[in-house]
């Protein structure tokens, strides 16, 4: 079946048709054959995110990339002694101060403005201030902007003081070029809808297995334990303590399979990038400009202001991109009006050349409408 549109989006995303075909078949939780694909799905997850896999692994979580994040926090740290730094600027950043709340986690929190990248250097200096801090988590794509933030640098500053580092790299793995051993990452975090392009469903941490090890017995949920989960999976042979998503995994694996034949995670971050450069270029000589300096976006998600049309409004634009075959997504800011649009998933720069042919098609179609 055809999808009726492209999800310009940064996850659900556009899927391939055998991503898709891949979720008609029915599979049983116990059976070996489809635990078998759940153990090669945490290899292969493991195998993107460095070259030292003897010292990492990869662990699933059912639920939305959330459920994931919240999963990692919640079992990382510890119930008592354990202090957390986290960046943010931006919605997801925000997101993870607000779980903090509610499992009650002491917290400190370096902000920027959602515009601006966060700075590694004062980030740093509050771990030179605040030696009680134990563990540093920072957004490395912050989709709310489409902002790239300085994830190495910023895991590089928190060892250097011995800390525990935590990476939601929901928008960028399988898209970004990481190495995991290389950055200093001990929990990074990912969801099955993103840049390895299968469909929603469950998420996943690839960690050091040190670091997760010293972990059981500190998780504040028992659905959510990542520790538990991963000691379930490992002894069981790719079993999931609870009932898994079949169907969304046997797609995982395909996209997976997918990714390689693209040439791996190097060769679709090439395609985002010249996506991602077609779409400013072409929106630009239509008169839409970006919110951030493009030396500071990321390839998965960007965002424009609103034109200098006072008669524009987003859901017009939305609905009339919508019937020519594209979906794009509306702005996260409130004080200056943007909405988004995402290059990643099945989209390939002749899908970014007939998007930027129908923009300018709606706009003549709007400024014709608009003198008649």
């Amino acid at each position: 079946m055809k999808n009726d549109y492209l999800l310009l989006t940064p996850g659900p995303l556009s899927t391939s048709e055998t991503v898709r075909e891949a979720m008609l078949k029915d599979w049983c939780t116990w059976d070996t054959e489809y635990n078998q694909i759940v153990q090669d799905v945490r290899e292969r997850l493991t195998n993107l995110a460095t070259t030292e896999t003897d010292l990492y692994t990869a662990v699933l979580m059912q639920g939305s990339g959330s459920f994931t994040v919240e999963s990692v926090i919640g079992t990382v740290m510890p119930k008592t002694g354990g202090k957390l730094l986290v960046c943010t600027n931006g919605a997801y950043g925000d997101r993870i101060v607000k779980m903090t709340e509610v499992l009650d986690i002491e917290t400190v929190v370096v902000s920027t403005s959602e515009r601006t990248p966060i700075d590694a250097n004062v980030v740093e200096a509050q771990l030179k201030e605040d030696a009680d801090i134990t563990h540093v988590v920072i957004v490395h794509c912050e989709t709310t902007t489409g902002v790239l933030n300085p994830a190495r640098d910023v895991c590089a500053a928190a060892k250097r003081y011995g800390k525990t580092t935590i990476v939601d790299a929901m928008s960028s793995f399988g898209g970004v070029p990481i190495d995991v051993e290389e950055w200093g990452i001990d929990f990074l975090i990912s969801s099955a809808n993103k840049c390895i392009q299968g469909v929603p469903g469950f998420g996943f941490c690839i960690t050091k297995r040190s670091e997760l090890k010293a972990c059981k017995g500190n998780a504040r949920s028992l659905s959510l334990d990542l520790y538990d989960q991963y000691e379930t999976m490992e002894e069981q042979n790719g079993k999931w303590r609870y009932t898994s998503p079949t169907h969304v995994v046997r797609a995982f694996h395909q996209a997976l399979e997918e990714l390689d034949e693209e040439g791996g995670v190097s060769a679709r971050h090439e395609r985002y990038v010249k996506n991602q450069q077609l779409l400013v270029q072409g929106m630009d000589r239509l008169g839409f400009a970006t919110l951030i300096p493009l030396e500071k976006q990321s390839p998965i998600i960007t965002s424009f202001f609103y034109p200098g049309d006072p008669a524009f409004t987003f859901q017009a634009f939305y609905q009339a991109l919508k019937k020519k075959g594209f979906v794009i997504y509306p702005g996260k800011l409130s004080e200056v009006d943007t909405f988004r649009i995402g290059n990643i998933g099945e989209v390939y720069p002749e899908d970014i050349e007939r998007l930027l042919s129908v923009i300018g098609d709606t706009r003549a179609s709007s400024e014709h409408n608009r003198l008649t």
